[in-house]
């Protein structure tokens, strides 16, 4: 529309001067000129006067309420509906760890994520996602699957989220540090191939699914299940959570592997200082129990997750434990979201440029992981975090992280053979997505 009106409308009015009877005297114009022209200036006024309705572009609300140039490019013609998404992390940071252990330690940085996507609707009540990501490996398939619902059910096939912790189905935009907690990487909790079920009425969220492995992973043999339920009542101003989960994998080969291990809360190192090796297993039983509450400006979560495996030479199965206890607080007037289960996007009430400076929140946190049972030495941590967050708009993202992480019985020993001691971390991102 800003098109037409910076073309069609000046050349409307440079017609309209030509036709008027002063030009038309001063340059002797005849009136049958004038009166010819007439039917093509009738024909150029209308079309500045066309409604808006007939170039349509769609923006989301949250740009609109921020004043944000750009469209989300979503498009919508009889039942069918495409809406791109991506994201860009750039994370950067140093780990100090004791000379001793011969870390290669110091600055290291990486792309975290790059990822571009599409989803929407298909007429019938179905639905489609795919997200692509392009750091490890060109094209890699994060989301690939169709969905259909029906009142309070929801069905999806193809490559999703399994059901397990609030921590792990929170977005990694929507996190309050720069990685999520420790259990959910070291017991390689993440997206697989299945059929699932979500049932959310009220304050009521049930979900279950047959799961086998990731689409990366096609040729194992593995089978699984997972349940979690959550009840999520929001009394007044404060939104509550109260959920549990359940899952079993059997990894369904003789020879089968399973190994749990674990980075220094940041990713650009490859550097795991705990680390259970391989261990031979036929399957894995896992229990979630998660818990939240986000009230104004505070929110605090706590999550404890327990890994049993039944391994195959011995008849003392080892049982892991993983948890986290996190509080934080907005320093400006804004809120933690929270949506179907899990936390979503923060929209700060007064971004950057529209009044405001956007949202700034402080979060700590203490991140637990015990890999040590049955024999097996793969390493405690305990982690003392703390992450500032600014997000200049819902769309931008700027993050500090510091964390303090003392090991125990650590997978890599000191010269002198010690296991136990301090690594400290900083790590920073810059985020932005659409």
């Amino acid at each position: 529309m800003a098109v037409l009106n910076r073309v069609i409308l000046p050349a409307s009015l440079f017609a309209l001067f030509l036709a008027s009877p002063a030009y038309a005297q001063n340059n002797s114009v005849s009136t049958v000129k004038v009166a010819a022209a007439r039917p093509q200036l009738a024909i150029t006024k209308s079309r500045t006067k066309m409604p808006v309705g007939k170039i349509k572009v769609t923006q989301n609300a949250a740009y609109e309420t921020q004043g944000a140039p750009a469209p989300t490019g979503k498009s919508k013609d009889n039942g069918w509906s495409f809406e791109p998404h991506g994201r860009l992390m750039l994370d950067g940071g140093f780990i100090d760890a004791p000379a001793s252990t011969g870390v290669d330690d110091g600055f290291a940085h990486e792309v975290r994520r790059a990822r571009l996507g599409a989803a929407g609707d298909i007429p019938g009540g179905f639905g489609y996602k795919v997200e692509l990501g392009f750091v490890n490996k060109i094209g890699e398939v994060f989301d690939a699957d169709l969905s259909y619902t029906t009142g309070p059910v929801e069905i999806i096939v193809g490559q999703h989220n399994s059901f397990q912790s609030l921590e792990e189905l929170t977005s990694s935009l929507h996190t309050s540090f720069i990685e999520r907690a420790a259990f959910t990487d070291a017991f390689d909790l993440r997206r697989k191939l299945g059929v699932s079920a979500t049932y959310s009425k009220d304050a009521l969220l049930i979900q279950g699914g047959f799961f086998t492995d990731n689409i990366e992973d096609t040729a194992d043999d593995n089978r699984g299940v997972d349940i979690r339920a959550v009840y999520m009542p929001k009394t007044g101003a404060t939104q509550w959570h109260i959920g549990g989960s359940f899952h079993y994998n059997d990894l369904g080969q003789p020879d089968a592997t399973v190994r749990y291990r674990q980075r220094p809360l940041v990713h650009f190192t490859e550097k795991r200082f705990l680390d259970t090796r391989r261990i031979a297993a036929q399957s894995e039983t896992s229990l979630g129990v998660e818990t939240a509450v986000v009230r104004g400006r505070f929110h605090a979560a706590a999550e404890g997750y327990w890994q049993f495996v039944d391994v195959t030479s011995t008849a003392n199965d080892p049982g892991f434990f993983g948890g986290s206890v996190e509080a934080g607080v907005f320093l400006t007037k804004d809120s933690r979201t929270y949506k179907k289960g899990k936390f979503d996007r923060v929209k700060p009430n007064a971004p950057l440029g529209k009044g405001g400076i956007g949202s700034v929140q402080f979060n700590v946190r203490y991140d637990h992981l015990d890999l040590n049972d049955a024999g097996i030495l793969g390493g405690k941590q305990a982690g003392y975090f703390a992450s500032l967050i600014w997000k200049p708009t819902a769309y931008t993202l700027l993050l500090v992280n510091y964390g303090r992480l003392h090991y125990t019985d650590a997978a890599i020993p000191a010269v002198d053979g010690d296991t136990n001691y301090d690594v400290d971390v900083l790590g920073v991102r810059a985020q932005v997505d659409f």
